[in-house]
């Protein structure tokens, strides 16, 4: 198996260690790589789209010619900025900022406060209990249909996956990298 990380900005050595541990509590062989051009993501089984600046790395994605690519991925895990890239529709989006639009999914930008404001909650999700870490997180304010929801804050959800067709997506508003494999082995079982 081989995933990638998209390496423009944000947490992508944890991402790369959350992967290797979960690969390694499932006893699957990973090969993880990071991505920063379209070539990158040739025969990647699925792509993690970490947190950073969403517009910032919707630009760098478009410089590179790398969209159309992702949205052809098989898999793909968005985090934080992430997660703004794999919703359809978005709040206060920069003007002509371009995302995957894959997840039936609304969300808001930065609707949980400044990079001051970041907060540390204990979470109960579908996949367990940890410490969710909200970095100028953004807020899922509706769900579509088709979108499992994994876990919820306050009676919003905070993580979700959606299947589409064959493509598989999951997004988070907080930052699992930093507080375990969990979500990585979830998006691993979802690949085998």
């Amino acid at each position: 198996m081989e995933i990638g990380v998209l390496a423009f900005q944000g947490s992508v050595i944890e991402h790369a260690s959350a992967l290797r541990g979960a690969a390694g509590l499932l006893g699957v062989d990973c090969r993880i790589v990071e991505v920063r051009t379209k070539s990158g993501l040739k025969k990647l089984d699925g792509l993690i789209i970490p947190g950073g600046e969403s517009t910032t790395m919707c630009k760098l994605c478009e410089r590179e010619g790398m969209l159309e690519a992702m949205r052809d991925m098989p898999a793909l895990f968005g985090t934080c900025a992430g997660a703004i890239m794999l919703a359809k529709k978005i709040h206060n989006e920069e003007a002509g900022q371009k995302t995957l639009a894959l997840m039936d999914i609304e969300i808001d930008r930065n609707a949980y406060g400044t990079q001051a404001e970041s907060f540390e909650e204990r979470l109960d999700t579908e996949l367990g209990t940890l410490n969710a870490i909200f970095i100028r997180a953004p807020r899922i304010k509706s769900v579509g249909e088709g979108v499992r929801v994994l876990a919820k804050r306050g009676g919003e959800a905070v993580a979700c996956e959606q299947r589409i067709g064959k493509r598989y997506c999951l997004a988070t508003c907080f930052h699992p990298e930093l507080s375990g494999p969990v979500f990585h082995e979830h998006f691993i079982r979802s690949l085998l």
